[in-house]
């Protein structure tokens, strides 16, 4: 008997691979802003934090429109040159949605690059929910956009995996109360996610498939 009937993911770092555009994102936006050793070392830590919030860190800044506005606009020019999803992904989210395991996206991004990476990937097809930064009043690492997304669904918390890269993923999914799965390919190593409280750390995608209680074929 499957364990889980609802599954949603981050997105960045998670089911799509934009790690390296959003690295040379963060270095164009703020080149003349921080110090000439700012790095993508000091990027990792905060990946997935929400944009606003990762500029003002940064910088040392209170207003970063300008800031986020260059980002966003070197992120959406190079955005198909970088972006393409991780190893099983396909194959995994089509089992998911095969054996009708709702399924949904909860991130931080604005709706605008959401939308955008998951038509670019052909994966919005499989997306029954899709919650962004743009649809709550607070961001992961609250419980709120995994909330929203499990009401949504008609979901039971109990029954529902929250899966990502980066300890907000984790922390937001502990307090909204469900299994939280951490993918070891993050930057930040699996380690970190399972300090922050990861039921388990998945080293490949179709490890998923076992933790949900499918079989594979």
């Amino acid at each position: 008997m499957r364990a889980y009937d609802t599954v949603l993911f981050d997105l960045d770092g998670t089911i799509l691979d934009t790690n390296e555009l959003i690295i040379a994102s963060f270095l164009h936006a703020l080149k003349g802003t921080v110090d000439e050793g700012f790095n993508r070392e000091h990027i990792i830590p905060s990946m997935g934090a929400p944009l606003e919030d990762q500029m003002r860190r940064f910088s040392g800044l209170e207003k970063v429109d300008h800031l986020i506005e260059a980002y966003r606009e070197v992120n959406l020019r190079l955005h198909d040159e970088y972006v393409k999803l991780f190893d099983q992904v396909e194959d995994v989210l089509a089992i998911l949605h095969r054996e009708n395991i709702k399924l949904g996206v909860v991130t931080t991004k604005m709706r605008l690059t959401t939308d955008k990476g998951l038509a670019f990937t052909d994966i919005a097809k499989y997306m029954d929910v899709v919650i962004t930064i743009d649809d709550v009043e607070n961001a992961k690492p609250h419980p709120e956009p995994v909330l929203k997304a499990i009401e949504a669904l008609g979901a039971d918390p109990a029954r529902t995996i929250m899966v990502g890269d980066s300890t907000m993923d984790i922390e937001s999914g502990v307090q909204a109360g469900v299994t939280t799965v951490g993918v070891a390919w993050s930057l930040k190593g699996g380690q970190v996610l399972r300090d922050v409280g990861a039921h388990y750390v998945i080293q490949t995608m179709n490890e998923l498939v076992d933790i949900v209680g499918l079989e594979r074929r």
